[in-house]
């Protein structure tokens, strides 16, 4: 009997130290990110700019419901488009979203090819940010006025 008695709270023991070291393994782990979402008013619109913009690859979504469309971002997440805003909305270019790319001017060829104007930070058209790093970056809308940057940090 004493050795059941001894097995069982050994048991007991190493299964509380496991749980404990579980839980403070998942309390001192960094948040990753998951996704983006951004809210659109014509999802096959917004699709085909994101899509032809950025080269992004489509992924399956869940809901198979034409609401939505969801892109790889690599080890950074996902992008997910959702339909449903009522119109084009006046965003604020402190709050946009920001892609790498390897060198700026071909990326700057291909806005121009679709027409897509672009500027710099100031608000100059046609124009390139050069920050005190020596990265440079243009900024340019989405078809529903969301702030997109391109910059050439790319790593």
């Amino acid at each position: 009997m004493k050795l059941f008695t001894l097995i069982l709270v050994l048991t007991i023991t190493i299964h509380s130290f496991q749980d404990s070291k579980a839980q403070n393994m998942q309390k001192t782990s960094p948040a990753i990110l998951n996704h983006i979402a951004v809210y659109v008013t014509d999802l096959e619109k917004s699709t085909d700019f994101y899509k032809n913009t950025f080269e992004l690859n489509q992924i399956p979504e869940p809901f198979h419901d034409g609401r939505h469309t969801w892109f790889s971002l690599g080890a950074a997440g996902q992008l997910h488009l959702i339909q449903g805003a009522k119109g084009k909305g006046n965003f604020d270019k402190n709050e946009h979203l920001c892609f790498s790319v390897a060198a700026i001017d071909p990326f700057i060829e291909k806005l121009n090819a679709s027409h897509i104007p672009y500027e710099d930070w100031g608000g100059t058209a046609h124009s390139i940010t050069l920050r005190v790093d020596g990265i440079k970056q243009i900024y340019f809308q989405d078809p529903d006025g969301h702030w997109l940057e391109v910059n050439d940090d790319y790593k």
